[in-house]
């Protein structure tokens, strides 16, 4: 069965400085964030050894990582809108601790189900579902199904990833809140079309489903 790797991009200058990134273009990949591509690339080859599609977000961060890992792999990205990270709006690049609070606060909530809370002069969680979430159905709709199903590596971002799949796979919100996604960290799902289509997650960082609630890994900045 093909799957979908939702993969967060290499380190940005602003991961350094854990400032609040989100608005576009954003920063660039530092140099170790291009070795970190380089090395999921690399730790991954036997992907690509079928066929597979590679996508990115808009952002600069999503479409250098992809760049690198296409590099190596032999395969073109393409740039799919719609993927980028959760917009915070009046707390965009900052780094203090009000600020990174206040963002946490939201995103927990979102993930208990306060969907409609909005970030102050950002977005709702109802507004990353609304444009995320029709760009991975047809994505899926055309890659993940039919007799040249083939595997989808999409480059995105590390709040977004984890919202959008514990949406689509039903995670326990207390899991998807504690563990975060280091760069270049994977969230593998399936899909299963139909009427009642179905999400299932195989692989959350280094966590193999069925996921334990209690064990909290990964980046725990904000936007990990």
């Amino acid at each position: 069965m093909a799957r979908l790797y939702l993969v967060r991009h290499g380190e940005t200058t602003s991961n350094v400085m854990n400032r609040l990134d989100t608005a576009l273009p954003g920063a660039a990949l530092t140099d170790f964030g291009v070795r970190q591509a380089a090395r999921f690339a690399l730790d991954n080859m036997v992907a690509a050894e079928a066929p597979l599609t590679l996508v990115s977000s808009v952002a600069r961060r999503a479409q250098q990582t992809a760049e690198v890992v296409g590099g190596i792999w032999g395969v073109d990205p393409e740039v799919v809108d719609g993927l980028y990270e959760v917009q915070v709006g009046d707390l965009e690049d900052r780094n203090d601790r009000p600020a990174y609070e206040a963002f946490s606060t939201v995103v927990e909530r979102w993930h208990h189900g306060e969907t409609s809370e909005r970030l102050p002069g950002g977005e709702s969680l109802d507004d990353v579902l609304a444009r995320y979430v029709p760009a991975i159905d047809a994505i899926a709709a055309k890659f993940l199904v039919g007799p040249e199903a083939r595997d989808v590596f999409v480059v995105s971002h590390g709040a977004a990833i984890r919202l959008v799949a514990a949406r689509l796979a039903s995670i326990d919100p207390g899991f998807a809140v504690s563990n975060h996604l280091s760069n270049t960290g994977v969230v593998e799902l399936s899909y299963t079309p139909g009427d009642d289509v179905e999400w299932h997650a195989h692989r959350w960082g280094s966590r193999v489903a069925p996921f334990d609630t209690d064990d909290t890994e990964g980046d725990q900045s904000a936007m990990g």
